[in-house]
């Protein structure tokens, strides 16, 4: 899969025509490169006929590395559940995935062959993306990330069918993000109605081996052959 690259985005095309999409986010100071290189290792059958799609966030100053300006998918001031959250730039960055998802769904994918994935700062609009979808879509992969703020963040009647296939991943010994906080968001969203499966590994704010290939297994079930 050779990557299609733009000012938005990276993309990976199946060598068969498409008929399932993952929409992958990166974390924060990141970019869309960042998890390409992974696509390989997820041991997917060789025919598989789905679409990576790796949006770059926008260059904007980020309060908490001192204003410094990076690709941020919204700004953050503190990690503090009780602190201020940036809600329009949380708005804004759903929206764009939301029009991405619609572009698949418009080239003929179905929105229950497509999984929204996203790590750190880019699971927490994969969160608030795929809970509101509808209709539901094929999966949510939400990897070392929390939910920002400290209330309810999606209320009940905005939520998508609670069939949502959803896993969440963490690294138990995350600087960056603490697991505690990647606990609360999956333990908020069960009280939403949601089964999220929870994995945690030996591991900092990182993917590793053994759960790149989960997370392989996973997508597999998530978007079987057809």
């Amino acid at each position: 899969m050779t990557p299609i690259e733009s000012d938005l985005e990276v993309r990976l095309e199946p060598r068969e025509p498409a008929n399932a999409a993952v929409i992958w986010l990166h974390g924060l100071g990141a970019d869309g490169h960042d998890f390409v290189p992974i696509v390989p290792e997820l041991g997917l059958p060789a025919g598989h006929r789905i679409r990576f799609i790796f949006p770059h966030a926008e260059v904007r100053p980020v309060t908490l590395n001192g204003g410094m300006a990076m690709r941020a998918w919204y700004d953050i001031a503190t990690l503090d559940r009780n602190g201020a959250v940036d809600d329009a730039g949380i708005a804004a960055s759903r929206q764009r995935l939301q029009r991405r998802i619609t572009k698949e769904i418009e080239s003929g994918i179905a929105a229950e062959r497509i999984v929204v994935a996203g790590f750190s700062q880019g699971g927490a609009i994969a969160y608030h993306t795929a809970l509101r979808h509808r209709p539901r879509l094929a999966g949510l992969l939400a990897l070392s990330t929390y939910l920002p703020g400290a209330g309810a963040v999606i209320s009940a009647e905005d939520l998508t069918d609670r069939s949502l296939p959803m896993m969440v991943m963490h690294g138990a010994h995350d600087p960056v993000l603490p697991m505690a906080l990647g606990q609360m968001a999956a333990e908020q969203i069960s009280t939403l109605g949601f089964t999220p499966q929870w994995r945690a590994y030996p591991m900092a704010h990182q993917v590793c081996f053994e759960q790149i290939t989960e997370i392989g297994r996973w997508l597999a079930e998530c978007l079987p052959p057809v």
